[in-house]
């Protein structure tokens, strides 16, 4: 899958970060919607409720696409939830402008109900878990008993459960949220992800055993703007 380049932004600058509520209509968002019928295609034998979406290193896109791609299943009536799991460098919160005091680590530390630290977003059907304080474990807590039962109470309550994931190369949590998601997405940045980083992300993502759904290209400038995406199945 490809997404043409596009600025980025710092802070709450939804129209930029969420141009798939702002602008329903852009070329940018009719792409993401290709690629959540993408996805829809690929569960044909198996249910996907819940998907990681990560990259091998850091800016490479990952929180706007898990982002925008929980707008666009939203927008086809899905109950969704956009938890993130990104423990260390946590963006959600900012994309959504919702407030992080309470969130993931606070459900994982039995500190709080789940229901209790979910937040309704801008857009209808779409929920927000925030990341909550900054624990000093994050690999531990993502692998934890407590991680387990919180997939299986928001795979009952959800139709689509997407997680913002740690980029790969740099901490175990990505590996740990693909082994326990029924599906994987892998975020490639034109002209910034090497072959060899994304090579190598492939290959921890297959040592855990996770579904890889396929790549999304990410950034890449695209000469004819009636092309929307591809989709490479791994």
């Amino acid at each position: 899958m490809a997404l043409n380049k596009k600025a980025k932004k710092k802070g709450t600058d939804l129209k930029r970060s969420l141009i798939t509520n702002k602008d329903p209509q852009s070329h940018i968002s009719e792409q993401y919607r290709t690629i959540r019928t993408n996805i829809q295609f690929a569960s044909v034998d198996k249910e996907l409720i819940t998907i990681v979406v990560t990259s091998s290193g850091p800016e490479e896109g990952k929180s706007t696409t898990a982002a925008n791609l929980a707008v666009v299943f939203a927008q086809q009536g899905k109950q969704v939830l956009l938890i993130d799991s990104d423990l260390r460098k946590p963006t959600v919160h900012y994309t959504f402008n919702v407030i992080n005091t309470k969130g993931l680590t606070n459900v994982l530390t039995r500190q709080s109900a789940l229901e209790e630290v979910i937040q309704e977003s801008i857009q209808e059907n779409l929920s927000i878990l925030p990341s909550g304080p900054i624990p000093p474990n994050p690999a531990e807590l993502l692998s934890s008993k407590a991680m387990e039962e919180l997939m299986n109470e928001v795979k009952d309550k959800y139709d689509m459960v997407l997680f913002d994931s740690p980029p790969l190369l740099a901490v175990t949590d990505g590996q740990i949220l693909a082994s326990k998601c029924d599906g994987t997405l892998l975020i490639i940045s034109s002209g910034k992800t090497e072959i060899e980083q994304a090579k190598k992300a492939k290959d921890l993502l297959n040592s855990v055993n996770s579904h890889l759904l396929g790549a999304i290209l990410n950034n890449k400038k695209l000469k004819n703007p009636n092309y929307y995406s591809y989709f490479e199945e791994q």
